[in-house]
């Protein structure tokens, strides 16, 4: 019972934050940015997401995360509100 006197405070100060989730540009985004904008992507599955643009292109619609090996079709549709497929970056 104790450490909801100190973990309640922490957790009140932190949900704000996470409630400023995304959008972002799958398609032009940096993989530290994407795993900063949308929830249950980390630095891994960002990673990923960049090499999957970076062989087949860039993503269509948001539900073509779920082709990336690792993203589920749960994960886009928590995210799908923040998830953007503008242009892709020209090189």
């Amino acid at each position: 019972m104790r450490i909801w006197k100190h973990l309640l405070p922490l957790l009140a100060c932190t949900y704000p934050l996470m409630l400023l989730a995304g959008p972002v540009n799958v398609n032009t985004a940096d993989a530290d940015t994407i795993a900063a904008e949308l929830n249950g992507i980390g630095p891994a599955k960002a990673q990923a997401i960049i090499e999957y643009r970076e062989k087949h292109g860039p993503f269509k619609t948001p539900e073509d995360l779920s082709l990336v090996k690792g993203i589920g079709d749960r994960t886009v549709e928590i995210n799908l509100a923040d998830i953007l497929v503008g242009p892709a970056a020209r090189k």
